[in-house]
């Protein structure tokens, strides 16, 4: 059962959405609707029951202390909130949530059910994949057009890296998905995040999905301290490879591969390969780390 009882009118909205786990590395497209959520001062009007889509084993449920006396129970979902940004003539419907375990046709109808009682009319769909590209150059985006509009065009515009990846997906693919068949339009963005540096934050990866959804909204998205804290985290990996001359001549190598217009994503396999290899000239070894935002 959801609880979107008393959902508000809204004004033409746009939903934007992205979801933690395998779609989402380095924290980077769960950050944007985060950011935005504080930056617009969004305000909760709705929640899936988390009973039908979660394993509590997985996603355990904390414990808070409310005004220091009262203890309470946070579940693990997917939750709605309404922003009204600056002098915009719609209303932004934030869906944050955590990959479900199980149901994802039943979680897909549920979301797109809340969807349709606010009446919206497109949804934007955030992903973060780990690739092997340069932290010195911009993160590539790629994704796949809204459905009606000229591919190519659409490409152009919106500054998509057309994608060609076929294998496993995340909730992110099978929502957009379940989006198309229910003719309600949908974009979806994947921000490319170096593998070799994969920890969150990455407030660049960040950065160029906020790009990508001012694009597409065509309004004023705030960017507060982003534009600072990435320039922040290359100066920190700029540091790091000049200490480790290992690590400078392979991002070199992708700088020298960055302009193959035939780059694509890794897979999951194929990153940890990738890895293994880096970290065996430098006399280490692979870790969960390899592969572990996906």
């Amino acid at each position: 059962m959801t609880e979107f009882d008393g959902l508000p009118v809204l004004r033409s909205p746009v939903a934007i959405a992205a979801f933690e786990g395998w779609n989402d590395a380095a924290d980077a497209s769960t950050a944007v609707v985060e950011h935005l959520e504080q930056e617009w001062g969004a305000e909760p009007i709705a929640a899936l029951d988390p009973e039908d889509f979660y394993d509590f084993q997985v996603n355990r449920p904390t414990v808070t202390m409310s005004e220091g006396e009262t203890r309470r129970i946070e579940w693990p979902t997917t939750r709605f909130s309404v922003a009204t940004p600056p002098d915009a003539e719609r209303d932004i419907v934030l869906i944050r949530g955590i990959e479900p375990s199980m149901r994802w046709r039943t979680f897909c109808e549920q979301v797109l059910e809340v969807c349709h009682s606010l009446e919206v009319s497109r949804i934007v769909l955030l992903g973060a994949l780990l690739a092997d590209v340069p932290y010195t150059r911009p993160l590539p985006v790629s994704g796949s057009a809204p459905r009606g509009i000229a591919s190519t065009d659409a490409t152009e515009r919106l500054g998509l890296t057309p994608t060609r990846y076929e294998g496993p997906t995340g909730i992110v693919g099978v929502l957009h998905d379940a989006c198309v068949r229910a003719d309600l339009e949908a974009v979806s963005f994947w921000v490319h995040v170096p593998h070799y540096a994969n920890n969150p934050p990455c407030p660049k990866a960040t950065l160029a999905l906020l790009h990508r959804v001012e694009e597409v909204l065509d309004l004023p998205v705030p960017t507060g301290d982003l534009a600072k804290e990435s320039s922040e985290w290359e100066e920190r990996l700029k540091l790091a490879a000049e200490q480790d001359a290992e690590l400078a001549e392979y991002v070199r190598e992708l700088e020298e591969r960055s302009g193959d217009a035939g780059l694509q994503p890794l897979s999951g396999d194929e990153i940890a390969q990738e890895f293994e290899k880096y970290l065996r000239r430098r006399g280490g070894q692979a870790g969960p780390s390899a592969t572990g935002a996906w």
